[in-house]
């Protein structure tokens, strides 16, 4: 079978999806997410996720302007158009004409108020969180039993620091219940003395079923624990009004767990480095003491007559040494010059000139020829060489450019 080109296929598949039988018509539910406005074309860019996938949509600006609908992030809405591939990317996605509120809007607009009412309250200021310990004795988490949150918890932190001791308070995280467990968790375990840190831990979700943790009472309850809390609610890109509220909000369970203790390998090497570094500072006084004790000890020698006068003859043994290095290297220099200016006086000898391939040319008179311009046809010259002299007879006069018969 040929081969077929990267846009023979995209084209093919889109064909496909073209002659499907739900895809040219479907509507969606789901929350939109990473949602961006083209600021040049007005179209909008968003994904429609649930708790288990997303799919791309693009909404183009005619469609925009004829909804009514305020496209925002965590919106949960219902979405109809098409599905069809983009050639060039070869991905697939929802080409948006229709758009509406789906239920759970209601609530993300209640999150938002939520929100902003006890920021103003100061439920979020920075200056009321407290500081997670470096080093805790004992960790509360609240959180449920099942599922995978509580083991990898579990797993990270007694991988991390074993000698950290865990009180777990088993409750729902999910639906009415669960919010009333979790206000009985935070006031049991800031009620116990010896509890350094408390984490509030629950897997990824949907938005409606995060919410619990958008809780007003909750988020009071949180505000008003004494002990640092950490809020690990949902994925990454999840926020609730507890992560807000708490001391510390962790992406993930695990990052939480991560957060609460230290490596105890980075532990050991930090306290290996403050060893050599208290090392390292005695001996650098000791060093210094020993410096002082000599600096003293040289001092008193310096003022004996007999090292005085011992420093003197060592002086001057070595202005002896100097006088005597100064006139050799007078002499060797003065040698130096001199056989240079033999070797310029030699390459400025005439036979030397001869030797290096040269000749002088002489009139019969003797006169030196410099110049083309004092010689004519017939003339009769010398040549002398290195190792003689030749008669020669001018035949033609050559000068440059021109040629004199």
């Amino acid at each position: 079978m040929k081969p077929l080109r990267v846009s023979e296929i995209n084209n093919y598949i889109k064909k496909i999806f073209s002659q499907d039988i739900l895809l040219p018509e479907v509507s969606i539910v789901g929350e939109i997410s990473n949602l961006s406005k083209h600021y040049a074309s007005g179209h909008v860019y968003f994904n429609l996720k649930d708790e288990n996938s997303k799919i791309k949509c693009v909404m183009f600006k005619s469609y925009v302007q004829a909804t009514d609908v305020e496209l925002k992030e965590g919106l949960k809405v219902i979405a109809s158009g098409n599905i069809s591939i983009y050639e060039k990317d070869g991905i697939y996605q929802l080409y948006i004409k229709k758009i509406q509120r789906d239920g759970i809007g209601e609530l993300y607009t209640a999150f938002e108020e939520l929100k902003l009412k006890l920021q103003k309250e100061g439920l979020f200021d920075p200056s009321h969180k407290v500081p997670i310990p470096e080093y805790p004795k004992k960790i509360g988490i609240i959180t449920s039993l099942t599922g995978a949150v509580i083991k990898d918890i579990l797993r990270i932190i007694k991988r991390r620091f074993p000698p950290v001791n865990i009180v777990i308070y088993p409750s729902q995280v999910q639906g009415e219940k669960a919010i009333d467990q979790i206000i009985e968790g935070l006031l049991y375990l800031d009620s116990i003395d010896d509890i350094d840190t408390i984490i509030l831990a629950r897997g990824g979700g949907s938005i409606d079923e995060l919410f619990i943790f958008n809780n007003e009472r909750l988020a009071r309850t949180i505000y008003n624990v004494h002990k640092p809390i950490i809020s690990a609610v949902g994925h990454e890109t999840d926020f609730t009004i507890a992560d807000f509220v708490a001391d510390l909000r962790a992406a993930t369970p695990s990052e939480a767990a991560e957060l609460a203790v230290k490596d105890m390998n980075t532990v050991l090497n930090d306290m290996e480095e403050l060893r050599n570094h208290l090392i390292k500072t005695v001996s650098n006084i000791l060093f210094l003491y020993k410096s002082n004790l000599q600096r003293t000890e040289k001092t008193l020698k310096f003022y004996n007559p007999q090292f005085i006068l011992d420093d003197k003859k060592v002086e001057l043994d070595n202005t002896v040494q100097r006088v005597v290095f100064n006139v050799n290297k007078r002499i060797n220099d003065e040698n130096t010059n001199l056989e240079r200016l033999k070797i310029k006086l030699y390459s400025h000898d005439p036979e030397y000139v001869l030797e290096r391939g040269y000749a002088l040319i002489t009139d019969e008179s003797g006169t030196i020829i410099t110049s083309v311009g004092s010689v004519v046809n017939d003339m009769n010259l010398k040549v002398n060489l290195k190792d003689g002299e030749l008669n020669t007879e001018v035949k033609s006069v050559i000068a440059r450019g021109n040629i004199r018969e």
